[in-house]
């Protein structure tokens, strides 16, 4: 790898790393604009403004980062207290551990420009004793009538 490519890996995980340092764990929303591009900032913030304010108290720990040109792909678990209304749920005191939640950032010159994260709520949900998502499984049809 040369060293140009080397620093531009470096500088996006960089970027990342603040990301879930300054912003998620240290709740220093005025960052966002610093890590995000113009056009995906406010939608940014538009999420991370609500969940900190649910779990105030979040703490997001990194558990790989792995960068290859332009992308990052994080791995990361997620622990924090419910004591903000969440997908419509009122506060229940209860505290959720070790989510498991993945990320993938595309960034242009240090910006992240696309986002793109899955995470593990229904572990979330169970923990914090709140009811799933009200589905079924692809091809299940409901249970007789009785």
């Amino acid at each position: 790898m040369t060293a140009g490519k080397t620093s531009i890996t470096s500088r996006n995980k960089a970027t990342v790393r603040r990301l879930v340092e300054e912003v998620l764990n240290g709740g220093q929303l005025e960052v966002i604009e610093e890590l995000y591009a113009p056009e995906l900032a406010a939608a940014a913030r538009e999420w991370i403004t609500p969940f900190r304010a649910s779990f105030p108290d979040v703490r997001m720990d990194i558990i790989d980062l792995i960068a290859e040109g332009d992308m990052v792909a994080g791995h990361f678990t997620c622990s924090a207290t419910h004591t903000g209304t969440w997908l419509g749920h009122p506060p229940t005191g209860r505290r959720f551990e070790n989510i498991d939640e993945i990320g993938i950032y595309r960034l242009r010159d240090g910006k992240i420009v696309h986002a793109w994260t899955l995470e593990d709520n229904l572990t979330r949900l169970n923990q914090l004793g709140l009811p799933g998502p009200a589905w079924a499984p692809l091809g299940s049809s409901p249970p007789p009538a009785r």
